[in-house]
């Protein structure tokens, strides 16, 4: 594929300077113990108006200046402790980058890495540390298309934070005057240990590594089949959306894995669940916990019995933490955690690693040209990583799978994947 040309790079200050009593922002216990990476999100626009195709830039820098003012720790620096942010208003990075190709080349292409050309080069899920918690990409295609990226640091904000920060900025750019609530106040919830307890707890940067990921859909019809199988032979009356799309990529991974070796591997599946609520939702940072979900023989690994074991575990997990004193809920996380990395060590389960970004918006921002085409992330550095999004029309899903490419080349062409979920561009081969 072809390649891109910087045209400007920028810092992008805030619109409102942040307040000395706001200068120090405490990170919580649960920020302090997340991966210190960049999260990488993108958002593609073929069509652009004409009265806005040449003051777009313009729009997201000032746009982007202002929403700053609320989301003032993004503008700042994470300190080497993975403690507070400095809140000294370096501001955010901004890039505008030319790519000589169309961006029918992306959208059309089998392979979701081909997105990458809209980030930073090696930016996405590396260290956060050393480069600002937000950097920005705006991309222009030969074909007048452009494309939005935001990669935001997984220490300041979860993946619910972003997206509030994304939908505000774009409720900015289509209104100066919107005013948006974000409360950085995760700390009084999970309020850091003693300094001399932290060093046990400090993230390590994930390695990286190369896979490769394909986007599929799930139709609002094929869903409703899925649920229709669960309940008839399971306990379980309501099961949504993403608790059948995950036990069927589940089931078709465990397929994968015994078409390679020719048996059975134990499987280890953890499901990332928000805390809001009972943390309130307009609190930023990070507040979720996991669901570990374990199959042990085949017939668990089936849809109905494998759907009525995650509802079971999330419910207990609910039941668990509706109890629990909000500044325990981050050592119950890091408790869940130890025991998953306990299996994972012993390498006798295959693990997948699924989390959801629906039901926030991200399929529908418009930053006042138009909602996207696609949604999506660069490439994950984890092997058999499933990340589910709301398709940009509909009640259906997305769902971005990252896997080996050898492995990769198995699970697409599962019949019963293809039953219930289609990729959304066909391979060539």
């Amino acid at each position: 594929m072809a390649s891109s040309k910087m045209i400007s790079r920028k810092m992008i200050k805030l619109l409102s300077p942040t307040p000395s009593s706001l200068r120090q922002h405490k990170l919580s216990f649960m920020d302090h113990i997340n991966f210190p990476i960049h999260s990488p999100f993108a958002f593609f626009y073929p069509k652009i108006p004409q009265n806005y195709s040449n003051k777009i830039s313009q729009i997201l820098e000032n746009s982007l200046s202002k929403v700053l003012s609320s989301y003032y720790p993004l503008a700042g620096k994470i300190n080497n402790n993975y403690t507070y942010v400095d809140c000294n208003d370096t501001g955010a990075e901004y890039l505008n980058v030319r790519i000589d190709f169309p961006m029918s080349q992306i959208l059309n292409h089998p392979y979701n890495d081909a997105v990458d050309v809209v980030f930073p080069q090696d930016l996405p899920w590396s260290s956060s540390l050393h480069r600002c918690p937000l950097v920005v990409q705006l991309s222009h295609f030969d074909c007048g298309g452009v494309a939005v990226s935001a990669c935001t640091s997984h220490t300041i904000f979860d993946g619910y934070s972003l997206s509030k920060f994304i939908n505000d900025w774009a409720s900015t750019a289509r209104n100066m005057d919107f005013k948006p609530s974000p409360k950085f106040n995760a700390s009084t919830f999970f309020p850091l240990p003693s300094e001399t307890n932290l060093s046990s707890t400090l993230p390590t940067t994930r390695p990286s590594q190369r896979h490769v990921s394909r986007l599929y859909n799930f139709s609002s019809s094929n869903l409703t089949r899925l649920k229709d199988i669960v309940t008839k032979e399971s306990h379980v009356k309501n099961p949504t959306r993403i608790e059948v799309a995950s036990a069927l990529v589940h089931k078709c991974g465990v397929s994968m894995s015994m078409e390679k070796s020719g048996m059975f591997k134990p499987t280890l599946m953890n499901h990332t669940m928000n805390l809001r609520p009972p943390i309130p939702l307009n609190t930023m940072g990070n507040a979720t916990s996991i669901i570990l979900t374990t199959t042990m023989t085949e017939d668990e690994v089936k849809l109905p019995n494998f759907v009525a074991k995650l509802h079971k575990n999330k419910q207990q997990l609910r039941d668990k933490l509706k109890d629990m004193k909000e500044d325990m809920m981050p050592l119950y996380t890091i408790e869940l955690g130890k025991n998953a990395m306990k299996i994972i060590d012993k390498d006798t389960h295959d693990v997948y690693l699924c989390s959801s970004m629906t039901n926030t918006g991200l399929h529908k921002i418009d930053f006042g040209w138009g909602e996207p085409v696609r949604v999506t992330l660069a490439t994950h550095p984890n092997k058999n990583t499933f990340i589910f999004m709301d398709e940009q029309s509909g009640d259906g899903l997305n769902v971005l799978i990252t896997m080996t490419k050898d492995d990769m080349l198995k699970f697409q062409s599962n019949k019963e994947l293809l039953e219930f979920a289609s990729p959304v561009v066909e391979s060539t081969k």
